[in-house]
């Protein structure tokens, strides 16, 4: 792996409702309080379809750049220019909320980054970022439910479970460990026995949190029937701007609770481009602002445990360096991760540019990875939650003893 540096400059007590959402529980997580001021917590986003991150994050500081990224290349210039990061990096304008954190020394990029996955099959692709192995066919557990079970017994963390959001449990952190699942777009009947029972667990324990449950349900029942025994739509779906914000609005909530989870996974569909894709405008342009209201609901409500959260964003690859015939493009290497939170030492894009001349692009198709995604997730295990590095290498990512953690991520 290329040694990686920084860019040089050449010039979840919560609310257990939102949007009349219920919270379909597979764990009650027990009262922990942390004994210092510090109380990590990690979120980890994942974009499935592959992210561009030639347009989330355009190298304009790059001479090949604007000629193989065509009309969707970001500028410095022009009605909806691009938001300077560094001299060489500028951020898609639609993120302006990660760009304030950025500057804010509370958001960072790590571009040219791939898993060690070279195919293209999107379904591979997920298995492999998701549950940590080197290769597909692992679909039972994820690597962030094996970092859960790997720390000690008696862990808060490990204590309080995770929170997985979205239609389905997401690979990424299913296993044995204890996980909280939200569907906050595939909800189960306000009267029926699982709501039923978590009133009733919940009235016998924490009186105001059942109140608060019941609003949820009270909310549900309202939404059901416009007459005609339909249930009415929900804002968005997860592949939306207002799906994305919806989910993260509610998640954030149950993570910044005393006894909520520390750590939690989302997952969003809707990431492929092929067609139409767009810029700093268009189809990925609406995406990336879905996201960027994803960190900002997460800074709102975590509140005062902001400080201690790192956020992960991750997706299975990147996509090709040159436009295809219709405006958009395929399914290519290397891509961006995006860090944000109170706890990230932000307000650096670190890469080692391998650069867009043809002899330099991998498969002289796409952005060559010089860093390895999984060195970023086990640098942010490591600094959060005090993991090890041979953990790491044999049981969280499993026979990765190579990849080394990339240090310093968090301040």
């Amino acid at each position: 792996m290329s040694l990686l540096c920084e860019t040089p400059d050449p010039s979840r007590r919560a609310i257990l409702m939102t949007g009349g959402a219920l919270f379909a529980w597979a764990y009650m997580p027990r009262f922990a309080r942390a004994a210092d001021n510090r109380d990590p917590r990690l979120i980890v986003i994942v974009l499935r379809g592959a992210l561009d991150g030639l347009s989330a994050v355009g190298p304009v500081g790059d001479p090949d750049y604007a000629g193989l990224h065509g009309d969707i290349a970001l500028s410095l210039a022009g009605p909806h220019a691009a938001l300077p990061l560094d001299g060489f990096f500028a951020l898609n304008p639609a993120m302006p909320v990660f760009a304030r954190l950025y500057g804010n020394n509370q958001a960072a990029v790590v571009h040219a980054a791939a898993t060690g996955y070279r195919e293209r099959s999107h379904f591979d692709g997920q298995d492999v970022l998701e549950s940590g192995f080197a290769g597909p066919g692992h679909v039972t557990t994820g690597w962030l439910n094996r970092a859960l079970e790997s720390l000690p017994a008696g862990d808060r963390v490990a204590t309080l479970g995770g929170l997985a959001v979205g239609p389905s449990t997401p690979l990424v952190i299913r296993g044995a460990a204890p996980v909280l699942g939200w569907a906050p777009l595939s909800l189960p009947t306000p009267g029926d026995g699982l709501a039923a029972r978590v009133l009733d667990l919940y009235q016998h324990r924490d009186p105001v949190l059942a109140v608060a449950l019941q609003k949820g349900l009270d909310a549900d029942r309202m939404a059901v029937d416009d007459k005609m025994g339909k249930t009415m739509k929900p804002k968005g779906g997860l592949d939306s701007a207002a799906g994305m914000r919806q989910a993260a609005q509610g998640a954030a909530r149950l993570i910044a609770a005393d006894d909520g989870p520390r750590v939690a996974a989302l997952a969003f569909d809707g990431w492929d481009t092929h067609v139409n894709e767009g810029g700093a405008t268009g189809r990925l342009a609406t995406l990336l602002g879905g996201l960027y209201g994803v960190f900002e609901e997460f800074e709102k409500g975590l509140g005062e445990r902001w400080k201690d959260t790192a956020i992960v964003t991750i997706t299975e690859f990147g996509r090709t360096a040159q436009v295809n015939g219709t405006v958009g493009t395929d399914h290519g290497t290397g891509t961006v991760v995006l860090l944000a939170g109170g706890a990230i030492k932000g307000g650096r894009v670190i890469a080692d540019w391998p650069g867009l001349k043809p002899a330099q692009l991998y498969e002289q198709r796409d952005l060559a990875p010089t860093s390895d995604v999984r060195a970023v997730l086990k640098g942010l295990l490591a600094d959060q939650f005090g993991l090890s590095a041979a953990v790491l290498g044999d049981k969280v990512f499993p026979d990765s003893a190579a990849v080394k953690p990339m240090r310093g991520l968090v301040a």
